[in-house]
C-alpha cells in the first residue's frame, strides 16, 4: 500500500537492459548503496530505471516548445516507480570537456573571483572600473586578443616542416604536406608559379624557401599534369597554400583526429607574447587583490588561495565576497580536491575529480528533499580520501536529502544504511534483485558475489614476493608537483604505485616513466642509456625494456560505429567467416559487404547506424529504430547469410561469453573472446557501441586486444587504475591476468587505490605525503610489508589492514 507521502521509492517490473523484471522496495532520506559485479545491473537500476524515470516526470512538467532544447532520453522499461522525489544524477561523465571548462567554471567559483576583482579589486589611478565579464578569458571583453582567451598560440618553423633539407620539394622535403594527390596538386602548382621542385631544398633561394613555407597568399594557376601511360589528365586551376598556412588549418579544423595529431608534429606551442599566459587583456591584469592579480590567484592550489584570502581582511562587500568564496572552496578542499587550482583545466582531471567537483557544488546547492544518484564517488580515491567523501556524503543525507551511490568500494558500502545487492553473475546470469536491507543481512546470501568481500572470513595468505630481474632508475624528476625526485622501477615483477589524490602518482608513471620510454623506442640504437630527455635528467637500464604498452581508460571510440568487436580485430574475422558461406560466394560477397560502415551491405535508410531522427514538432527530435531494417543495421539481402543459423546482426548482438561458444572452432575468434573472458568482459555484446562502455572497460578492452599478441618480449605495461569500475570479484579476475603477463617475463607498474592490489604486489612505491604542493615525493618504497610498517606514510594503515595486519 502507497500514499502520497510513502517513505519509500519502491520499483516494480523493472526490465530496463538485462534487469529481470526486478522488484525492489528502498526507503528514503538514507544512504542506499548499490552493488554487483560488473554487468549485474545496477547500474541500469540506479541510472537507467529510477533516475531516467525522475527526469521522464520532470520533463512532462516543462512545457513542450522548452522541452525541445533539452536533450532527454527515453523512458525506461518498469512497470511502476512510486514515491520517487526529483532526483540529480552526478555520473563519471566519459565525455572529454573543452580545454576553456577549468575547475573554476565546473565549480562557479571563477564566477565569484570574478566579481570580488571587479568590485573590491585595486585599480590603476583613473581607471574605470571593470565588469566581472571583463576577467574571464571566456568572453570577449575580458579574452586576450592575440590567442582569444587560450594563453597559448601555436607557430611553426622551417626546421619543423622541412627535417631533411637535402631532400627536393619532389622528393619530399616539405614533410608537413599532405600525401597522395593533395601533394601532388601543391608540388604540381609550385612548379607552374615557376620554383624548381627538383633542386635540393637547402640549395633554394632563402626568399623562395620564405614564400613557400609561410606566405599567406594563395595564388591560382594553371596545372597542365605530365600525362601518364593509360590517363587522360586535362589541365585543371589549382590553388597554392603554403606548408604553414596548411599546416594551421588542419590543426585548427580538421575533424579527422589522426590528420589533427599529425598536424601537431609541426607546431609548437608557446605562451602568448602578448598576454603571456593569462588569457585576458591588459587591463584587467592592472586590477589587483591583496597584491595579486587574478590570474596568479587562479593559478594558486585552493588550500592557499583559502589563506589569502582569509587573511586579506577587510569590510563590507570584501567580506561578504571572500566569506562567499572561503564557504564554496571549503567544501572542495573537505573532498580532498585542495591541491587543484582555479585555472586547472578540466581535461586533465580524471572523471572522479570531476564528480566531486560537482558533488561540491551541489552540496554548497542547499537543495532539500531531493534523491541523489551517484556513479562510484570513490573511484580515484584514496582510502584516506575516502573517509572525506563518507562524510560529505552524509552531510548532504543530514540535509533532508536521498542519497544511492552505486559502488564497489567495501568502504563505503559498510557505511551504508541500506544495501540493494544485484546479481548474482553479469549479462544474462544477472538481473535479479539478491538482497535489499541493512548491509548486515547481506551474509545470509549465498549467492552474493559480494558477500564474501564485504564478510572475509580471514585475511588473503601473503603471498611470496618476487625478485626483481634489474632496475629502471629516474634521476632528478621534475614535472608538476614531482620536484628533484630519484625513482627507482624494478624490472620483472609487479609494482604498485600510491599516494592520496594529487600526490603525483600519474605524473610520475603516466607522464615522466612513460615518456622516457616511448622516447627511448623512438631514438636510434646507438643512444646511450643515459641521454636526458624531459621530465628527468638522467636514466638508467631503459634499454632493458623493448615494449611498452601504456592502457589508460580513454574510450577506445567516439562514436556508436565503433564498438568492442571492430576494436579487437574480432569483426574482420567474423567478416571473413561470413564471406565464406556457400551463400555469400555464390553471390560474390566479399568481406566488406558484412560491415555496416560501408555501403553495399548495410541498410541505406539509416546508413547502417541502426536508427533513425525523428524530428517532432515543438518537441525535441528522438530516435526510433530504422523502419526498413528495425535497428539490424544491414539490408535484407545481406542478412540471407547466416553462419550456423545466425546472420551478422544476431552474431554482433551476442555476448563474449556465448560468442566463445559459438566461434569454439575458429582458432581466431575464440583467441579474441578469450582474452575478453579473462578480463571479465564475457557479459559484453559484441556490437556494443563504444559510446556506452565506461573508462574501466575501455581500459580492459586495449588489454585484452594486447593480450593476443603472441610474442611479447622485453614488456613493460603501464596501467592507471586498472581497477577503476570493477566489483572485488571483478579485481580478482584480473589480477589473474596481470600477475601473469609478470609471470611470463614481463614488468607490470599499475598506478592503484585498491589496497587488496596493492598487498599483492612485488613493490610499493608510495608518494606524499599530501596533494598537490604538500606531495610529490617518495613517502616509502619497498615490498608491500615493508611499507605496510613505514612512518609518515598515509597508506601504511589502509594496507596494514589489507593485509591483516591491523
Amino acid at each position: 500500500m502507497t500514499t502520497p507521502h510513502d517513505a519509500y521509492v519502491r520499483v516494480r517490473g523493472a526490465r530496463e537492459h538485462n534487469l529481470r523484471n526486478a522488484d525492489v522496495d528502498i526507503p528514503r532520506d538514507t544512504l542506499t548503496v548499490f552493488t554487483g559485479v560488473s554487468g549485474s545491473g545496477k547500474s541500469s537500476l540506479a541510472f537507467g530505471t529510477i533516475y531516467a524515470e525522475a527526469q521522464r516526470r520532470y520533463f512532462e512538467s516543462v512545457a513542450p516548445y522548452a522541452r525541445r532544447l533539452i536533450h532527454q532520453a527515453g523512458a525506461p522499461a518498469v512497470g511502476e516507480v512510486t514515491g520517487l522525489p526529483p532526483a540529480v544524477s552526478l555520473e563519471q561523465r566519459r565525455s572529454a570537456p573543452g580545454t576553456r571548462s577549468s575547475v573554476g567554471t565546473v565549480t562557479t567559483l571563477s564566477n565569484s573571483l570574478r566579481m570580488l576583482f571587479s568590485r573590491a579589486g585595486d585599480y590603476p589611478e583613473g581607471a574605470e572600473r571593470l565588469d566581472s565579464d571583463a576577467f574571464s578569458p571566456n568572453t570577449a571583453v575580458g579574452a586576450c586578443p592575440r590567442c582569444h582567451g587560450l594563453g597559448r598560440v601555436h607557430r611553426t618553423t622551417e626546421e619543423l616542416l622541412v627535417p631533411d633539407p637535402g631532400l627536393s620539394i619532389r622528393e619530399g622535403a616539405i614533410a608537413a604536406w599532405p600525401g597522395a594527390w593533395q601533394g601532388k596538386n601543391l608540388r604540381d602548382v609550385l612548379g607552374a608559379l615557376g620554383y624548381d621542385v627538383d633542386r635540393p631544398w637547402r640549395e633554394l633561394d632563402p626568399a623562395d624557401r620564405e614564400w613557400i613555407l609561410f606566405t599567406d597568399e594563395q595564388p591560382v594557376v594553371t596545372v597542365h599534369p605530365v600525362r601518364e601511360a593509360g590517363r587522360i589528365q586535362r589541365p585543371y586551376q589549382g590553388t597554392y597554400m603554403s606548408a604553414r598556412r596548411y599546416v594551421m588549418h588542419t590543426f585548427a579544423d580538421s575533424k579527422s583526429a589522426t590528420l589533427r595529431t599529425k598536424a601537431e608534429r609541426f607546431l609548437t606551442s608557446e605562451p602568448c607574447p602578448v598576454c603571456g599566459g593569462s588569457r585576458l587583456r591588459p587591463e584587467a591584469m592592472a586590477v589587483t587583490f591583496a597584491g595579486h592579480t587574478i590570474a596568479e590567484l587562479a593559478g594558486l592550489p585552493l588550500t592557499e588561495l583559502a589563506g589569502l584570502l582569509a587573511a586579506a581582511g577587510g569590510d563590507g562587500t570584501v567580506r561578504v565576497l571572500t566569506a562567499d568564496l572561503l564557504a564554496r572552496i571549503g567544501t572542495v578542499t573537505e573532498l580532498g580536491l585542495g591541491y587543484l587550482s582555479l585555472d586547472r583545466t578540466a581535461p586533465t582531471l580524471s572523471s572522479g575529480e570531476l564528480q566531486r567537483l560537482r558533488l561540491a557544488t551541489q552540496l554548497r546547492a542547499g537543495l532539500f528533499g531531493v534523491v541523489y544518484v551517484l556513479d562510484e564517488p570513490s573511484a580515484g580515491l584514496h582510502p584516506a580520501d575516502t573517509e572525506a567523501l563518507l562524510a560529505v556524503l552524509g552531510r548532504l543525507k543530514e540535509a533532508g536529502n536521498t542519497v544511492f551511490v552505486v559502488e564497489h568500494q567495501m568502504d563505503v558500502v559498510r557505511q551504508a544504511d541500506w544495501l540493494v545487492d544485484v546479481g548474482p553473475l553479469a549479462g544474462e546470469h544477472g538481473g535479479r534483485v539478491l538482497h535489499s536491507g541493512p548491509p548486515a543481512g547481506l551474509a545470509g546470501v549465498a549467492e552474493s558475489a559480494t558477500r564474501r568481500f564485504l564478510f572475509p572470513d580471514a585475511p588473503p595468505p601473503p603471498r611470496e614476493v618476487r625478485a626483481p630481474s634489474g632496475w629502471l632508475r629516474l634521476h632528478g624528476v621534475e614535472r608538476h608537483n614531482v620536484r628533484g625526485v630519484d625513482a627507482a622501477f624494478p624490472l620483472g615483477v609487479f609494482t604498485a604505485v600510491t599516494g592520496v589524490s594529487g600526490s603525483g602518482k600519474s605524473t610520475l608513471v603516466g607522464q615522466v616513466l612513460a615518456g622516457a620510454l616511448a622516447d627511448r623506442r623512438g631514438a636510434s640504437e646507438d643512444r646511450s642509456d643515459e641521454q636526458p630527455v624531459a621530465g628527468y635528467t638522467r636514466a638508467e637500464g631503459l634499454g632493458a625494456v623493448d615494449r611498452l604498452v601504456q592502457v589508460d581508460q580513454r574510450p577506445i571510440g567516439r562514436t556508436p560505429r565503433s564498438n568492442l568487436a571492430t576494436y579487437t580485430g574480432l569483426f574482420d574475422v567474423v567478416r571473413k567467416l561470413f564471406a565464406a558461406t556457400p551463400l555469400a560466394r555464390d553471390r560474390g560477397y566479399r568481406a566488406g559487404r558484412f560491415s555496416f560502415n560501408v555501403a553495399g551491405g548495410r541498410c541505406e535508410t539509416c546508413q547502417g547506424e541502426g536508427f533513425v531522427s525523428v524530428e517532432l514538432l515543438f518537441l525535441p527530435s528522438t530516435y526510433a529504430p530504422c523502419p526498413d531494417c528495425h535497428g539490424a543495421r544491414y539490408n535484407p539481402e545481406t542478412l540471407d547469410v547466416t553462419l550456423r543459423g545466425l546472420d551478422i546482426a544476431q552474431v554482433l548482438d551476442l555476448t563474449v561469453e556465448s560468442a566463445a561458444g559459438f566461434f569454439a572452432e575458429a582458432p581466431a575468434a575464440a583467441r579474441s573472446l578469450g582474452t575478453l573472458l579473462d578480463v571479465g568482459l564475457g557479459y559484453l555484446r559484441l556490437g556494443q557501441p563504444a559510446t556506452e562502455l565506461s573508462g574501466g572497460e575501455a581500459q580492459r578492452i586495449k588489454l585484452a586486444a594486447e593480450l593476443q599478441r603472441a610474442c611479447r618480449g622485453r614488456t613493460l605495461y603501464l596501467l592507471d587504475e586498472p581497477t577503476t569500475g570493477l566489483h572485488p570479484a571483478d579485481v580478482e579476475v584480473l589480477m589473474r591476468q596481470l600477475h601473469g603477463l609478470v609471470d611470463a617475463g614481463s614488468t607490470v607498474v599499475v598506478v592503484e587505490h585498491d589496497m587488496a592490489v596493492v598487498a599483492g604486489a612485488d613493490w610499493v612505491i608510495d608518494l606524499g605525503p599530501g596533494g598537490g604542493d604538500r606531495g610529490g615525493r617518495i613517502v616509502a618504497e619497498g615490498p608491500p610489508l615493508e611499507v605496510a610498517r613505514a612512518p609518515g606514510s598515509r597508506t601504511a594503515g589502509y594496507l596494514r589492514v589489507a593485509m591483516g595486519l591491523a
